[in-house]
């Protein structure tokens, strides 16, 4: 008769193996999805496991891979909307893998990015999918001399450390710019948040100037906000620049959410939008599903990048490559119903 474990004390391989009577090895075999064994063993062992409540104890079988299989998933925000579905692409795609995503976050500061990061690797994961490609020197260290698959995300306007995923922002500036101008519009605005610690945000104002001066044109006006993105600053942001340059014909935002609640806001003072006043996001975010108008915007691929990034990290993208590439998505733009149709 098989003894009934004692509830104060670490379940071990021992348990499982006499709750489903087979040998500790064979149990060790199937928690570890190695070796041959028969499906009715296997499900034999699992639900002895899954009864018992068993876990297994991923740090002693480190101890000989000298790696525990966990995945670091480091990014700057849960709070703007954009790296929820990055994170749903990163965990679908592991699903089947054996491997576990593991999420730090760092409020876009460069000091919290090294915290995380060097708690994450002392832990000696499988893999890191990081956002951005700056990082401080301490941070690029760490990366470059983890021995590990390393995939900077979101960005490709500039040199990996290993791997990247994402779209050129510059890029994607200019293409912004270079519709506004076709519509018409030229006296522009710039709002941004984060700024000016958002990296790729201040790559797509880059490119957006960049598009306007090959039309002869400056910005008119620019907003800036340290702070995160929420629809009441995009509401104030927009006031305060239409209150100091009230000949603006057209506001770009470096996100939708300040985007949004700026179109709100105009909305609600009886602004002619797009004829009088244009406006233009970027991540094309669902939430603009449910607004009055819908807010021109550029879908960033957000799910596609942490899909692809996760394939690099577990070796099923490209036929088993791991590490050394650069794959660079193109985003879409979508003009919604607040650019003048050219």
């Amino acid at each position: 008769m098989a003894r009934i474990p004692d509830p104060k004390r670490t379940l071990t391989l021992r348990d499982v193996s006499e709750a489903s009577g087979v040998s500790e090895m064979t149990v060790s075999r199937v928690l570890r999805s190695r070796g041959d064994v028969s499906d009715t063993t296997r499900e034999r062992v699992l639900d002895a496991a899954r009864k018992l409540g068993y876990v297994p104890n991923k740090i002693a079988g480190a101890l000989a891979s000298q790696r525990v299989n966990l995945v670091g998933v480091i990014i700057p925000s849960l709070s703007n909307m954009v790296f929820p579905e990055v994170l749903t692409g990163i965990s679908e795609t592991l699903e089947d893998t054996g491997l576990q995503p593991v999420v730090g976050v760092t409020n876009y500061s460069p000091e919290r990015e090294e915290a995380v990061l060097y708690e994450m690797l002392s832990w000696r994961p499988s893999g890191v999918i990081i956002a951005g490609l700056e990082h401080s020197d301490a941070s690029q260290a760490m990366l470059a001399n983890a021995g590990i698959p390393i995939v900077e995300i979101m960005d490709i306007d500039g040199t990996p450390v290993d791997s990247a995923v994402g779209i050129s922002h510059r890029r994607a500036g200019l293409e912004m710019a270079a519709a506004i101008i076709a519509a018409g519009y030229r006296r522009i605005g710039f709002l941004g948040t984060m700024m000016p610690h958002d990296h790729r945000a201040r790559k797509r104002l880059d490119g957006f100037e960049e598009g306007l001066a090959k039309a002869g044109l400056t910005l008119a006006d620019r907003e800036f906000y340290s702070g995160g993105s929420a629809l009441l600053k995009g509401r104030e942001m927009t006031a305060a620049i239409l209150s100091r340059t009230p000949d603006l014909d057209f506001l770009y935002y470096s996100n939708d959410m300040i985007g949004a609640g700026g179109l709100l806001y105009c909305l609600d003072k009886g602004i002619d939008i797009p004829n009088k006043l244009g406006l233009a996001g970027f991540n094309g975010v669902e939430l603009l599903d449910g607004l009055p108008r819908r807010l021109a915007t550029m879908d960033a691929c957000r799910y596609e990048i942490g899909r692809i990034a996760a394939e690099i990290v577990a070796g099923k993208h490209r036929e088993g490559v791991i590490g050394g590439e650069v794959v660079e998505l193109t985003p879409t733009l979508e003009p919604g119903d607040t650019i003048r149709r050219a």
